[in-house]
């Protein structure tokens, strides 16, 4: 058994905007496929080309697509009777990007699709995004690492964006 310790670099933003407001924008900017018919899609697809234009349609103008959302909020809520707060976290990604860090790092795939956490404070909206990279640097892959960073720009680049 082995078990290792990672040092993770975490980017946050804090907006004024509403938090529906920061949810509408990241959601607007990324793919939101049918999540059960994308993946119906990507295995029947008979060959590389075929998945890559099955991915390429999912994606959003950010060339990333959502995966998942969930409204920890909701869950939170429930047991307080309040309105606040609200929480979520939402699965993006790119299945292409994931298999170029893959190839070199097969472990990338426990981190990616990557996570957005957006959460409502007394303070403003926080938007969270722990780097790829930083996941990725113990592995000492300088392939894997170059995808990574560009995976980082483009979410840190989403975020900034959508909190101003």
């Amino acid at each position: 058994m082995a078990i290792a310790k990672f040092e993770v670099e975490r980017f946050s933003l804090t907006s004024s905007k509403s938090f529906d407001a920061v949810v509408a924008a990241l959601k607007s900017a990324v793919g939101q496929p049918d999540i059960v018919e994308f993946f119906k899609a990507t295995e029947a697809a008979s060959s590389f080309p075929d998945l890559e234009r099955v991915v390429q349609g999912a994606l959003g103008r950010t060339g990333l697509m959502l995966f998942a959302e969930f409204d920890l909020g909701g869950i939170l809520r429930r047991e307080s009777g309040s309105k606040t707060p609200k929480i979520v976290r939402l699965v993006v990604g790119n299945p292409l990007i994931m298999k170029e860090m893959a190839k070199h790092v097969p472990d990338a795939g426990s981190y990616a699709p990557v996570t957005i956490l957006v959460d409502e404070r007394t303070d403003g909206v926080h938007v969270s995004y722990d780097k790829m990279e930083s996941y990725l640097l113990p592995y000492g892959s300088p392939d894997a690492l170059a995808v990574a960073r560009n995976l980082d720009a483009k979410i840190t680049t989403l975020l900034q964006e959508c909190t101003r």
